[in-house]
């Protein structure tokens, strides 16, 4: 990737003198901050902007590392062959019109990977904005050059699958000031360079703390998660095409196809990457993680709130009791030294409400003391201070107050209200000062809250005792396997009849359920002798996955008698073409369903949720990327909403979370080595005194072999 981003020489092809063209803002953004051999390309001129113009890259007398193409889509293969007898190494192509146009563009895309393949050629793009490098001031876009003028450098890099979007994110931030940014990589439709190379160089980039990231598609699932699994930064993802019409706008967009959001949002979580839901969220979650890399206080993320109105303590004390942070309990030496600027009358407590400090000692003095009380006390973990600026005497010295925090370890965010120009001021210095500064109380919490989650990121991975390691073969082997749509697929599926399904879950010592299957009303009926009333009677019809809704589940079947008669029932039901199997009847504390779906973009991917009735009341299911460690399943265990359920409800016993993760674990592998398999579902595994059974289940398998 040096080359993308540390050219020596850069040919621009269709460069051109019109003002009003993406080719001539790319050509003075190159002009006003690269400082190596830049060569316009144009048949047109003989010279732009004082440097000779060249009417073919094959005619540029020097060597030239990168070419920048901006051309009508139907002349750029042209131009990559111009390129390659050049010898040039890397290309960015800014036109658009290929595979997000449609059919014959994605076709004209096809060939172009393919000519570049062949020649050696790398490609960034097309359809994207290319590289905005703040920091060393090489802008390799046609943003508008007006950016200029507002350049902060920051410690913040983004890769955006939307061209338009980061110079939209670049105007936005810079002329608000909010914050600084290093890199911004504008990746379009991702023909040969991806997220995943970028996102690697990135991480060994000295000037990037925090890397954040605006996807539609995700091209290697797996590999992207070992990156991020990997990365000593933090990494923020927001994932566009989340919703079905959302997904069909992304392939309209970069020709992108999206994956399922509850997998993605699985395979982030336990890649340890944090997700955004916007675009704002996501620059705020960036810059308050690049303001504090390092937290030397607690994981738990206690809370000091430092107010001068109690309404507002009041509404950020909601807002952190429904996050995983927490509101902190003073120690009773930060309560002494917040009494001597306290009113007599008014008891100490956090929310710390300072407007009667400040009334009685001024705000420097109250503000200064009740800092020095939550950077000293063991209790307190983060600092939520309220400003205003404007309009009344509530002026900090903000550079002070950022020094007191820092020298605790203590990470400050700030809320503002105030007037427009002063608070723009305001923030302005809460930048310089290192402190994230938001004018919305809720999104300060949240990037509170995110701050701690990376805290936990990152000791859960220092305590890992042995880490999951698996062979390039082992972690990549999904990949050779074509994941298509069952809908394209429904010719060569298999189902497995449950209790062919359930032999093979208990070789791999998956508890199931104790069962028979009866060719006759006599063998039902000693089945169910055995087993003891009251039983479950099903029919297995070939193929079939949802056996309620055709009639062929029956419960509570307490005789022999009531045994002769379903049997019959069953029989007609099925016209005769079907098994019968008899089971053992369990009393379920909770129901839930675990099951594995192999993702186009993941691969293998293992699920639990909440069964029965709950399924569809609560919509409480989590996704875990397989193979799982035994770790990693008893945190998408944590993951579950209902952990009320599981922890034992109205008397029942408290579900076995350890033989739950070995489940999980042997799912996943079983998935994982199994390729041919294309989904299992355990519908329901029912913990009955603590302990999990599978009382239903199927395979589905290609019968074909791959």
């Amino acid at each position: 990737m040096d080359f993308f981003f540390k050219p020596e020489s850069i040919a621009l092809i269709g460069a051109t003198k019109n003002q009003l063209k993406g080719g001539n803002s790319i050509l003075k953004n190159l002009i006003r901050g690269f400082k190596g051999g830049i060569y316009p390309v144009n048949p047109k001129y003989n010279q732009i902007e004082n440097l000779p113009c060249y009417p073919s890259v094959t005619k540029i007398p020097d060597p030239v590392d990168i070419a920048i193409i901006f051309v009508p889509g139907q002349y750029v293969f042209q131009m990559v062959k111009e390129c390659a007898e050049k010898g040039i190494k890397g290309v960015i192509i800014e036109s658009s019109g290929f595979a997000e146009s449609g059919k014959e563009g994605k076709n004209m895309q096809n060939e172009l990977a393919s000519f570049a393949d062949r020649a050696g050629i790398r490609m960034w793009g097309p359809n994207c904005m290319g590289i905005v490098d703040i920091v060393n001031k090489k802008i390799f876009s046609f943003v508008s050059h007006a950016i200029w003028d507002e350049l902060i450098p920051g410690d913040v890099s983004l890769i955006v699958q939307s061209g338009m979007l980061s110079g939209a994110f670049l105007m936005d931030t810079m002329s608000h000031q909010t914050m600084g940014i290093s890199k911004v990589c504008s990746i379009g439709n991702k023909m040969d360079v991806d997220e995943c190379e970028i996102l690697e160089y990135l991480i060994r980039d000295r000037e990037t703390k925090v890397i954040g990231l605006y996807l539609e598609s995700i091209n290697n699932g797996r590999k992207f998660m070992e990156i991020c699994s990997n990365s000593a930064k933090p990494i923020v993802l927001l994932k566009g095409g989340k919703s079905e019409r959302g997904a069909m706008a992304a392939m309209g967009h970069t020709a992108s196809m999206a994956g399922n959001n509850a997998v993605i949002k699985g395979a982030m979580a336990q890649a340890g990457v944090i997700e955004a839901g916007d675009f704002q969220q996501m620059m705020d979650i960036c810059r308050s993680l690049a303001a504090y890399p390092e937290i030397h206080s607690s994981e738990k993320g206690r809370i000091a709130v430092l107010t001068y109105t109690g309404g507002a303590g009041i509404v950020s004390s909601d807002f952190i009791d429904g996050m995983d942070i927490e509101l902190a309990t003073l120690s009773s030496s930060s309560k002494e030294m917040l009494e001597t600027v306290f009113p007599e009358w008014m008891p100490v407590a956090n929310p710390i409400d300072l407007w009667p400090a400040v009334e009685r000692n001024g705000a420097e003095k109250a503000y200064g003391t009740a800092i020095k009380a939550v950077c000293n006390d063991p209790e307190v973990d983060g600092i939520f201070i309220h400003a205003f600026s404007g309009g009344f005497a509530l002026n900090l010295d903000l550079e002070a107050l950022a020094v007191e925090a820092k020298k605790a370890g203590k990470p400050l965010f700030c809320w503002l209200l105030g007037q427009r120009d002063s608070a723009f001021d305001f923030q302005i210095r809460c930048n310089k000062a290192g402190i994230p500064v938001f004018r919305e109380i809720y999104r300060a919490v949240e990037c509170m809250d995110a701050l701690f989650a990376r805290k936990r990121i990152v000791n859960k991975h220092k305590n890992r005792k042995e880490p999951q390691k698996h062979s390039e073969h082992e972690l990549f082997a999904s990949e050779r396997i074509e994941h298509k749509p069952y809908k394209d697929e429904q010719a060569s599926l298999h189902v497995m009849d449950e209790y062919i399904s359930k032999q093979m879950l208990s070789k791999i010592a998956v508890p199931v359920a104790e069962e028979y299957i009866a060719a006759s009303i006599k063998e039902a009926g000693s089945a169910a002798l055995k087993l003891g009333f009251p039983v479950v009677m099903k029919g297995l019809i070939p193929n079939m996955v949802h056996k309620t809704e055709a009639g062929v589940v029956k419960l509570n079947i307490n005789s022999e008698k009531e045994v002769e008669t379903e049997f019959i029932n069953l029989e007609k039901i099925m016209e005769n073409k079907g098994k019968i199997l008899i089971q053992q009847q369990l009393k379920a504390d909770v129901e839930l369903i675990v099951g594995l779906v192999q993702d186009p973009q993941f691969g293998p991917c293992v699920m639990l949720g909440m069964g029965g009735v709950m399924a569809e009341i609560l919509n409480d299911a989590v996704f875990g990327i397989a193979p799982l460690s035994r770790p990693q399943a008893l945190e998408l265990i944590q993951r579950l909403k209902s952990q009320k359920l599981l922890n034992g409800f109205r008397g029942a016993k408290s579900a076995d979370r350890e033989k739950i993760a070995d489940i999980l674990v042997k799912i996943g592998q079983l998935g994982f080595e199994n390729p041919k398999i294309r989904e299992i579902d355990i519908n329901p595994l029912i913990i009955t005194n603590g302990k999990p059974v599978a009382v239903d289940a199927s395979i589905v398998e290609l019968e074909k072999p791959l």
